[in-house]
């Protein structure tokens, strides 16, 4: 299983980008896929996750500015992220998890400049 991760740049405060995390399998094989990030020197901490079924979790921090979607013919998901502020800078990771196994993207650099 392989996942690449695009999307990332550097962004004004209050820009948009949207993430994408493409899986070299059918992403209806995993139960989860979730967005992941770490900032310098911080760990790495759950963005939003997608589970099988649909439904969608989120961090207090990203709430009514994030969103996590997918696309099963594209085998692709994504996080769109709204209204981004510099606290949001960090390196971005897609994970999937199948059989308690988690994969993990090779991450994309989100930068935001105040």
């Amino acid at each position: 299983v392989q996942l690449q991760a695009s999307g990332g740049g550097l962004v004004q405060a209050g820009g948009s980008l949207r993430l994408s995390c493409a899986a070299s399998t059918s992403i209806l094989s995993f139960t989860v896929m979730s967005w992941y990030r770490q900032a310098p020197g911080k760990e790495r901490d759950l963005v939003a996750r997608v589970v099988r079924g649909g439904a969608t979790n989120y961090a207090d921090s990203v709430k009514d500015r994030f969103s996590i979607s997918r696309d099963n013919a594209k085998n692709t998901v994504y996080l769109q992220m709204n209204s981004l502020k510099p606290e949001d800078t960090a390196v971005y990771y897609c994970s999937a998890r199948k059989s308690l196994f988690d994969y993990w993207g090779q991450g994309t650099q989100v930068t935001v400049s105040s």
